[in-house]
C-alpha cells in the first residue's frame, strides 16, 4: 500500500514587470483568455497538492483577488528569488512533503511536467532538489546545468561566470524546482547575498545542497514550455505558442480548422466532433460548440453556447449570453447579445438581437433590430416559433410577437402581436406622378439662370 506524501507548491507572483510598461500586475496579463497565473494556477491544480501559496508583493490586492482561494504570501522587498520562497514559510511551517517551486509569467508548463519532477523528487536517490531543465536551440545566456558522472545535477552556473567548456552544456536552468520539504528551509535559509546585485537567488541551494552531500536531480521539459514573460513582445511570443497547442487539441479531438494559423482560441473553448471553423474566427472566454456546427470566416464567439448542427456566420459576432440552438442559422453582419435563438430559426443578415428568444423555426428577416434599451434599462423582446419577421423592421422591447405572426417588412412594432396575426406598422405610401421629373427640370433651370 502506497503512503501518501504530502504536496505544497509555491508560485511565485511578485514581480513588478516594469518592462511591461503597464498598470496591470505582470501575472495577470492574459494569455489565451486566462491571466498568465491562471494558467499556472490550473496545472498545479491538476496534481491536487495539499497547499499552494501564491507570493505576491505590496499592494498585489488585484493579484490576490486573481488567484483566491489560494492564499497569499507576501515578499516585502524585492530581493531575490530565495527570498520570495522564505516568504511563504510562515504559510508552510511544519510542511515535510515535497514543494515544487514555480513562477507566475510561466504560463505554459504542463502537469505532466511538473508529476515528472515530483517523481524525481521522489525517486530512490531521494534528491534533495529536482531543477528543470531545457535545451533551447540557442542557450545564449542562460545558467547551465552541469552533470556528474552519474547524471545527478552537480551545479547550477550562470553564463557569465561559466568556462568555455561549461558553455558549451547544452542543458540550461528553465527555473522551477522541486525540494524535499523536510530539507528545504534550512537549505534556503543558507543562501545568502553576496554578488553584485545583493539578492538571494534559488540556484545557490543546489551549491549547498551539494556541499553537503546531498544528492540533486535534473527533469528536462521542452523549451517551448518553458518561456518566461518579461516584455509586450514576449507576452506576444508565449500567445502563439499556447495557440498552436490549442489548435493541435482542437485538431485531435475531431475539429476542422480549415486555415488554423488564422483561428484564435480561448484556453477555455470546448469543440465537439465534427466542427468546421473557417479562417480568422476569435473564440474569446467561455465558448462551447456542440457536434456538426460550421463557424463560418471571421466571425467572432464570446460567453456563448452553440448547439448541434448550427451555422454560424461568416462575419457573426455572438456575445455573452447568446444560445444558439440546434440546426439554428446566424449569417453575416449578426449580432446576438443575451438572446436564445431556438432550433431551426434563421437570422441571416444585418440584424441585431439582443436580450430575446427567437423562436423554433422563425425567420427574421435582414436588418431587424430588437429595440433593447431605452437609455435606463434594458427590456426583453419574444418572437414566437414559427414567426417571420419582415426585412427592416424594429421590434420596441418590451414586445411580443407570437407564434406563426407575420410581421410586414419596414415595420415600427410597440405593441404585442397575437400568434398567427399580420402587423403591418409603417405610413402609408403615397405616389405623385410626374414630380420627380418636374423637380429635375426645375433644378436645371435654376443651375441654367446662375450661370
Amino acid at each position: 500500500m502506497t503512503t501518501h506524501r504530502p504536496l505544497a507548491c509555491v508560485i511565485l507572483a511578485a514581480g513588478k514587470g516594469t518592462r511591461m510598461k503597464s498598470d496591470l500586475p505582470k501575472v495577470l496579463h492574459r494569455v489565451a483568455g486566462r491571466p498568465m497565473v491562471g494558467h499556472v494556477l490550473a496545472a498545479v491544480k491538476a496534481l491536487d497538492p495539499d497547499h499552494v501559496v501564491v507570493v505576491v508583493g505590496p499592494g498585489m490586492d488585484d493579484v490576490a483577488a486573481a488567484v483566491a482561494p489560494y492564499p497569499t504570501a507576501v515578499q516585502q522587498e524585492q530581493r531575490g528569488t530565495a527570498d520570495a520562497v522564505r516568504s511563504a514559510f510562515g504559510l508552510l511551517e511544519g510542511f515535510s512533503g515535497d514543494v515544487v517551486v514555480l513562477y507566475g509569467d510561466t504560463p505554459l508548463v504542463t502537469p505532466d511536467t511538473l508529476r515528472a519532477m515530483v517523481a524525481a523528487r521522489r525517486q530512490a536517490s531521494d534528491p534533495a532538489v529536482v531543477v528543470l531543465g531545457m535545451r533551447p536551440d540557442d542557450p545564449g545566456a542562460y545558467g547551465r546545468l552541469i552533470l556528474n558522472a552519474r547524471g545527478g545535477l552537480e551545479k547550477i552556473v550562470e553564463y557569465l561566470d561559466a568556462t568555455e567548456e561549461e558553455r558549451r552544456v547544452g542543458l540550461c536552468n528553465a527555473g522551477l524546482m522541486a525540494f524535499d520539504g523536510a530539507r528545504m528551509f534550512e537549505l534556503i535559509n543558507r543562501i545568502g547575498n553576496s554578488n553584485a546585485k545583493g539578492e538571494y537567488y534559488l540556484t545557490d541551494v543546489v551549491q549547498i545542497a551539494r556541499g553537503d552531500g546531498m544528492a540533486c536531480a535534473v527533469v528536462e521539459a521542452a523549451p517551448a514550455e518553458v518561456v518566461g514573460v518579461n516584455s509586450r513582445a514576449e507576452l506576444a511570443e508565449v500567445e502563439k505558442l499556447i495557440q498552436r497547442r490549442l489548435r493541435k487539441a482542437a485538431m485531435d479531438n475531431g475539429a476542422t480548422l480549415t486555415d488554423p494559423d488564422s483561428v484564435t482560441f480561448s484556453v477555455d473553448t470546448r469543440l465537439g466532433r465534427d466542427v468546421v471553423v473557417g479562417p480568422f474566427v476569435v473564440f474569446g472566454s467561455g465558448v462551447t460548440v456542440g457536434d456538426r456546427v460550421e463557424i463560418k470566416s471571421f466571425s467572432h464567439l464570446e460567453q456563448v453556447r452553440i448547439d448541434t448542427g448550427a451555422q454560424i456566420g461568416p462575419y457573426a459576432r455572438l456575445r455573452p449570453g447568446a444560445e444558439i440552438g440546434p440546426d439554428a442559422h446566424i449569417g453575416n453582419f449578426v449580432e446576438i447579445k443575451n438572446a436564445k435563438i431556438e432550433a431551426g430559426a434563421k437570422v441571416n443578415h444585418l440584424t441585431y438581437i439582443g436580450d430575446a428568444r427567437v423562436g423554433a423555426k422563425a425567420n427574421i428577416g435582414a436588418g431587424t433590430i430588437t429595440c433593447n434599451y431605452d437609455g435606463f434599462a434594458k427590456s426583453h423582446t419574444d418572437i414566437g416559433a414559427g414567426a417571420f419577421i419582415g426585412s427592416n423592421s424594429a421590434l420596441v422591447a418590451p414586445v411580443r410577437v407570437g407564434d406563426g405572426a407575420i410581421v410586414g417588412a419596414g415595420s415600427v412594432v410597440t405593441t404585442d402581436v397575437e400568434g398567427d396575426a399580420l402587423v403591418v406598422a409603417r405610413g402609408r405610401q403615397q405616389a405623385y406622378s410626374g414630380w420627380a421629373r418636374r423637380f429635375r427640370e426645375r433644378k436645371q433651370a435654376e443651375k441654367a439662370k446662375k450661370a
